[in-house]
């Protein structure tokens, strides 16, 4: 019975891990990861909204010169 929980609790860990590398390679954690740099270094400012974040995050992407040569 005891092993059995360390199994399930070790493949729970795993798949939390999994779960957070992927969002991180997708960029699904973008908003997570700008709050935590805003409180580290803007912490007299307030915070973009997701939306907002999102709306300028797009327009970074997608303004400028967009070729591969």
């Amino acid at each position: 019975m005891r092993g059995e929980r360390a199994t399930v609790l070790r493949l729970a860990r795993a798949l939390g891990a999994a779960w957070r590398w992927l969002r991180a390679a997708s960029g699904d954690d973008a908003y997570e990861r700008y709050l935590a740099h805003h409180v580290r270094e803007h912490a007299d400012r307030l915070p973009l909204s997701r939306r907002a974040f999102f709306r300028e995050s797009q327009q970074r992407k997608w303004s400028g010169v967009s070729r591969c040569c």
